[in-house]
């Protein structure tokens, strides 16, 4: 059975004030009922992970270079991160597929790298409003899937994210039964490629818009396992009204 998880990714926010919303995190959540997961931006990172300590609340980068170390300006490497106290890394998020040109190969090689460097490397795959318009959907994912994830992955040491891109801070989200079929089917894949046993025990998240009104109705779908949110993630309030939905599940 795969875990439950919900993540935080806090993309470029927070400063030292915004790590009040940890404490209250904690406080609320001192033994949550699933794995809970903030990836804040690098300059929070090890701060944000001596105040979590070993409490509930992992943490994680939202990018990992596939390099372990070198001359490459404002990255940041597998073992910085655990040097920094986390133990996840977020790869092939659409915004850095978008905004930085990166390939599924790419994508393959940092999440190889987050493996190597013992993290937990969270690959992100979707489809934009275009593809899906034209039916699409399927087919990318499903090479999405075949290119940026590594061999020799378990279910301990791969998360996989659906973020359809047109649900992105949009206030958008599929309707039950798009994210139904789509989680289905990644499910299905990775069974079909890593065995019963490895498929069934990777955590699938939904992600894009998801916040505390519509929470319930996601998790209740078979094949999420939790959720990778964005602004929702930011306070307290709400992410904990959306761990709180993914423990009732």
């Amino acid at each position: 059975m795969a875990q439950k998880l919900a993540a935080g990714n806090w993309k470029m926010n927070g400063t030292e004030a915004s790590l009040a919303e940890i404490d209250a995190m904690i406080a609320a959540f001192p033994a949550p009922g699933c794995k809970v997961l903030i990836c804040p931006p690098a300059t929070l990172l090890e701060r944000l992970s001596r105040r979590a300590g070993n409490g509930p609340i992992a943490t994680g980068s939202q990018d990992c270079h596939m390099k372990a170390s070198g001359a490459h300006t404002g990255d940041i490497s597998a073992e910085m991160i655990k040097d920094a106290g986390g133990s996840y890394a977020i790869v092939g998020h659409s915004e850095r597929r978008t905004d930085h040109g990166e390939t599924d190969a790419i994508v393959c090689a940092k999440a190889e790298a987050a493996l190597a460097g013992g993290l937990i490397a969270v690959v992100c795959i979707g489809e934009t409003e275009a593809q899906r318009d034209a039916g699409e959907t399927l087919d990318l994912i499903g090479t999405q899937l075949a290119g940026s994830i590594p061999e020799g992955v378990t279910g301990d040491t791969l998360v996989v994210a659906y973020e359809p891109v047109w649900a992105i801070g949009t206030g958008r989200i599929p309707t039950i039964e798009q994210i139904t079929e789509v989680h289905d089917f990644i499910r299905t894949r990775l069974i079909e490629r890593f065995g019963a046993e490895v498929g069934a025990a990777v955590s699938l998240l939904y992600g894009g818009s998801v916040k505390p009104s519509n929470a319930t109705e996601i998790f209740a779908v078979e094949n999420v396992d939790g959720a990778l949110v964005g602004g929702a993630s930011l306070k307290a309030s709400d992410f904990g009204a959306i761990i709180d939905a993914l423990q009732k599940a």
